[in-house]
Parts: C-alpha cells; structure tokens; sequence
C-alpha cells in the first residue's frame, strides 16, 4: 500500500535548534516590541513549534533607553509591588521605573507576556536587556532583526 504517511513532529530539548536574535529597541513602542519578543522567546515563530518545550531563541535587546510608551502612559501607567508588611503597597509610575532602571520596563513587559509557570520561568532567562549599543554576547553572533518585518 503505497500512501503518504505524516509524522507530526514533536521537539524536545536535544532536537531544539536555539539561535540568539539581538534586537534594537530604539524607537520601538514597548507593548508590540514585547509582544514580539514574548513570540520569538517562545518559539511561535518556527515551524518545530512545541507548547511544552523551551525551543525559542535567546533574545539580547540593545537601546532600551530608547523605548516609546504611547498615549499618556508615561505619567499614568503605574507598578504596583507589595513588600509583604501592613502598609506596604509601592507604586511606580512608568516614568520613574524608566528612570531608576530602563532595562526592568522592557523585562516587566515581556514577563508579563509569557506563561506563568516553570516554563515561562525558564524562558525569561533567555532575554537579555541592555542600555546602549554594547553587550556581553559578542562571543555567540547574534543575528540583528528588525521587528517591524515580523507579524
């Protein structure tokens, strides 16, 4: 019986081939640069694409001084944290965050935009936020995209 036979193919860690992607964020509008980090971290972008697995790309993202929030979200958009005592409820408008550390605006974003267990764990260690145009990875040749060619 000669007929074609299909084989739904599903990755595991030792047949995941990961790559690492540097990204610019200057000029970018945080919320869909995230949201296409969060895709390429995931590995929605690749045809070998399995829920369960981290067959995603390490991300190293340059310039995050240069990110764009739209709207008025500079002065209303707020982080809330708690410490854990009576009372203790901070908040941080994104301007300040932006100002005390513009790395942790681009990470909070994309955190919030993966799965929320040990998977997406494991998946936020593959980003890499930087200020300015120099960062650690030389050594593994990232290859530069631009996101705004990606869908």
């Amino acid at each position: 019986m000669d007929s074609l036979t299909y084989k739904t193919i599903s990755a595991n860690q030792g047949t995941v081939d990961k790559k690492w992607v540097l990204v610019d964020a200057s000029e970018q509008t945080l919320g869909r640069m995230s949201s296409k980090i969060a895709k390429i971290l995931r590995g929605k972008y690749k045809p070998s694409f399995t829920p369960h697995v981290d067959c995603g790309d390490n991300v190293i993202v340059i310039n995050a001084e240069k990110i764009n929030l739209s709207g008025n979200k500079w002065e209303n958009k707020e982080y809330i944290r708690y410490t854990g005592y009576p009372g203790g409820q901070k908040s941080l408008t994104a301007k300040e965050l932006f100002d005390k550390d513009p790395t942790r605006l681009i990470e909070k974003s994309v955190k919030g935009m993966l799965p929320k267990n040990k998977l997406g764990a494991q998946l936020f260690r593959n980003l890499k936020v930087y200020v300015g145009e120099n960062h650690k990875q030389e050594g593994q040749n990232p290859i530069s995209i631009n996101l705004k060619e990606l869908k």
